[in-house]
């Protein structure tokens, strides 16, 4: 099984400690936000994941060469501009050939269950299985209005009037097939998965809930994800 994991963000709002160290190596009561993707990864039975690096990509590397664990294998796919979530998928449609496979940003720290979301996502078999957590603003986020089923019946990011509260967790399981919805990316573009391809698949997605999850991107939120918030799992 395959993942691509999304890690190449600059860290803007974390400076300055993000002037030195990449968003992704801060550590998380001790350990490296990296490590902690890497061990649930190999937990749901990932052989295989690809990483975007950017901003101080050579720290990346040297932690992947020194730190990847067991029956794990890493891509690193260096992007000297950033693609965006979906830009940097399709430059990499051959890295994840013809199988179901995670789409994880991992500037998020999540309690999340990923062999139980593997689990879920073959059950039905969507073009996505798209995590969702309840979002105190969801003003703030992309929102997905599910129904009774548990398909996603609409997806509109950050809406003004969010019908709503079921925010995009950036936690899925995608087919392969998702590819055929992608645009064809223009030179100088930058693809988002929320806005470029998500909308795109209303219909074809279900939701999986996710209890808890907090994006460090914020220093309040780096704080209390220090604070052990989040329980483990």
């Amino acid at each position: 099984m395959k993942a691509a994991l999304l890690i190449a963000g600059l860290g803007t709002r974390l400076r300055p400690l993000t002037h030195s160290t990449p968003k992704c190596l801060l550590p998380i009561q001790g350990v490296p936000l990296l490590s902690i993707w890497f061990e649930k990864l190999v937990a749901a039975g990932v052989t295989e994941v690809l990483i975007n690096t950017h901003w101080l990509a050579e720290q990346v590397v040297e932690f992947v060469a020194s730190s990847t664990p067991a029956g794990l294998q890493v891509t690193t796919f260096y992007e000297p501009r950033l693609l965006g979530s979906a830009g940097t998928l399709i430059a990499n449609r051959d890295f994840f050939g013809d199988d179901a496979f995670f789409i994880i940003y991992g500037d998020n720290l999540s309690d999340v269950d990923l062999a139980d979301l593997h689990a879920a996502h073959r059950r039905y078999r969507p073009l996505l299985t798209l995590g969702t957590f309840a979002a105190e603003f969801p003003e703030r986020c992309g929102i997905a209005e599910v129904d009774a089923q548990g398909v996603v019946q609409g997806f509109v990011e950050k809406p003004q009037h969010p019908r709503s509260n079921r925010a995009a967790a950036g936690i899925y399981m995608a087919e392969p097939a998702i590819f055929d919805y992608f645009p064809e990316p223009l030179p100088a573009s930058v693809l988002d998965l929320s806005f470029d391809v998500i909308p795109k698949l209303v219909g074809q997605m279900r939701n999986y809930p996710i209890n808890q999850l907090i994006d460090i991107g914020t220093p309040e939120n780096y704080r209390l994800a220090n604070g052990g918030l989040l329980c483990k799992s």
